[in-house]
């Protein structure tokens, strides 16, 4: 029974998360596209230590994540699907060892509950369709977590591999994001021992070997801190004040800017925003769908460290408390607490393995949820029908830049009009909906919880459709293949770098950026060694009225800001989609048919 409940959450996992790399959207605009002209740089210069972004140091994260992608366009070549296949196979690993480890700590059922709820759920999906590296950092503290309570575990026969474990993935946490991959899991790790009182036991601390697994964390973890600081100096300073112009070395920037000072909501420049503290919590609800209807049940469990069952939940609850807690008192993005759901998942497949009664009654309202979601869908198919659906659906969508440092800023831009583009999503949305409705009303037990599983697989499928609709809007692809089959000539991008870094990773073209000291490229513009690659409004009017031939690529909220500086005759259009433009400073011929 164990083997078949671990394949069918792998089965469960692999669908959902493989399917965007059979047939995926391509590479958005912002962070997707820069981690992977990250990685892209670092195959083809060999350089592996300091992360740039056309020629520019990009001091801002750690490197495992570009260096997993660099390792999969080394086998596959540089492809936007490549750059996906490190999040997708990890959302799978995570998922499996979840069902590991409440197999373990729990029974086979609990693991296959915890890993049937995480890989269904709405946030793991939602946030591996970034090129992001939080499901690896939630793979790599669920591990190290893991670890801890089988060294500790009296009945282990092997504490010192999973000591050794535990080490190495508190060092890859280390590597993938800086501080929070290690301060996580020690965190946890101290609220747990001083709360089962084992802090101060020396036996304990003998079972996690603690000399020689520090000596496997520095090994792994030093190197490339150590060699970053010393390729980009200074080496050292502490300066707690952050402003335009200041450049302090690696050390400075990615320990004291970008660690402390964001925790401050101090960091410059200020290229993030922060969610709302209630909404930050209250968002669970939705990370957590359909499972989240089952949160009731965590009240009846029993936290105390009497057993192996206790202490896992223990530890659960001190894992999603501090991460809970620290970002309540820091800056939050939506996917921030992502670590925190395998321990969401025990706990809930614990709950509903503790009350058979409770399936049926969560199921009861998710059939209700579910189908008022289908009617919904009804209605929005029905006020659409018969609007035009011309260009792509950036001409029906609205402009909310303001939003656009959280996360999943865009869903401000959806409009009813909007809905008129994503009908075929639509219908397969409101067909996974009404599955679940009959399939959770009228099934019990585990085949009701399966029912709402495959209700999510196929409302996800409608999601990925959804998004391979909103490319043009959301990616610099379609600008990018007007550049290739233009005439060769050299590239300017205006304003902010990501806003359409696809271009570049598209057309593999290096560029000029026209006021471009922007967000994470500003802080390296200034380092001794930047590349001359910014220039000011004055530049690209000289630089426009050569008669060598240059493009500009833009959004269209900047069009007007260089309408200004050059003539409009001598902007040319070569290409209009989705809300950004390519121009050329001299005419070109329309290729002929």
């Amino acid at each position: 029974m164990s083997r078949h409940y671990e394949w069918i959450v792998i089965l469960f996992a692999a669908v959902i998360f493989l399917s965007g790399i059979i047939s995926p959207p391509s590479l958005m605009d912002d962070v997707d596209a820069s981690q992977a002209l990250i990685a892209r740089n670092m195959l083809q210069s060999g350089d592996w230590v300091t992360a740039r972004l056309d020629g520019v140091a990009f001091l801002d994260k750690a490197p495992l994540k570009y260096w997993i992608t660099v390792v999969f366009f080394s086998v596959f070549g540089t492809h936007d699907w490549a750059a996906r296949i490190p999040s997708a196979l990890s959302a799978i690993a995570l998922c499996w060892v979840t069902f590991c480890f409440g197999r373990w700590a729990f029974s086979p059922k609990v693991g296959f509950y915890a890993g049937l709820f995480l890989s269904t759920c709405i946030g793991l999906f939602l946030f591996t369709r970034i090129v992001i590296p939080d499901v690896i950092l939630t793979l790599s503290v669920t591990v190290s977590l893991w670890a801890l309570l089988r060294a500790l575990d009296g009945e282990e026969e092997h504490p010192r591999l999973w000591a050794y474990t535990m080490a190495a993935s508190l060092a890859a946490g280390l590597l993938l994001k800086s501080l929070i991959g290690l301060v996580f899991p020690v965190g946890v790790a101290f609220l747990f021992l001083l709360l089962t009182r084992r802090l101060f036991d020396r036996q304990a601390w003998q079972r996690l070997f603690p000399f020689t697994s520090f000596l496997i964390f520095i090994a792994i973890a030093a190197p490339w801190h150590v060699l970053a600081i010393i390729r980009n100096p200074p080496y050292f300073n502490f300066t707690m004040h952050a402003g335009p112009g200041q450049y302090h070395g690696f050390f400075w920037f990615y320990f004291i800017n970008e660690q402390v000072l964001r925790f401050l909501n101090a960091r410059y420049p200020r290229d993030y925003n922060t969610v709302p503290r209630l909404y930050f919590w209250l968002f669970h609800l939705v990370w957590l769908f359909p499972w989240s209807v089952y949160l009731p049940t965590l009240v009846r469990l029993s936290y105390k460290p009497v057993d192996r069952q206790g202490r896992a939940r223990l530890l659960a609850l001190c894992w999603i408390g501090l991460v809970m807690v620290f970002f309540t008192l820091s800056t939050t993005q939506e996917y921030y607490s992502m670590p925190i759901y395998p321990a969401l998942a025990l706990l809930l497949g614990c709950g509903v393995a503790a009350n058979d009664d409770s399936i049926g009654v969560g199921a009861r309202v998710i059939s209700v949820v579910a189908a008022c979601a289908a009617v919904a869908i009804c209605w929005i198919l029905v006020s659409v029908r018969g609007l035009p659906t011309p260009g792509d659906i950036s001409t029906a969508l609205t402009q909310n830049s303001d939003a656009y440092t959280l996360s999943l800023g865009h869903m401000h831009d959806l409009t009813l009009r909007s809905f008129a583009y994503l009908r075929i999503p639509l219908v397969i949305a409101g067909l996974a909906f009404l599955i679940g409705a009959v399939g959770a009303w009228r099934l019990r037990g585990e085949r009701a919880l399966l029912a709402m599983a495959v209700m999510m697989v196929i409302f996800f499928q409608a999601a990925r459709l959804a998004l391979v609709t909103f490319d043009p809007y959301l990616s610099s692809r379609p600008i990018a293949e007007a550049l290739n089959r233009a005439p060769r000539g050299k590239l300017v991008i205006y304003g902010n770098h990501n806003a359409i870094s696809s271009l570049l990773f598209y057309s593999e073209d290096k560029c000029l950026m026209l006021n471009g000291r922007y967000f994470n490229l500003e802080y390296g513009s200034y380092a001794p060694d930047a590349p001359p690659v910014f220039i000011n409004d004055d530049d690209f009017s000289r630089l426009w009225s050569q008669p060598e031939q240059w493009y500009l690529a833009l959004t269209d909220d900047d069009l007007p800001h260089v309408q200004k500086i050059v003539a409009r005759e001598r902007l040319h259009l070569v290409a209009a989609v989705g809300g950004k433009s390519l121009f050329s400073n001299l005419h070109i011929a329309p290729p002929s048919l």
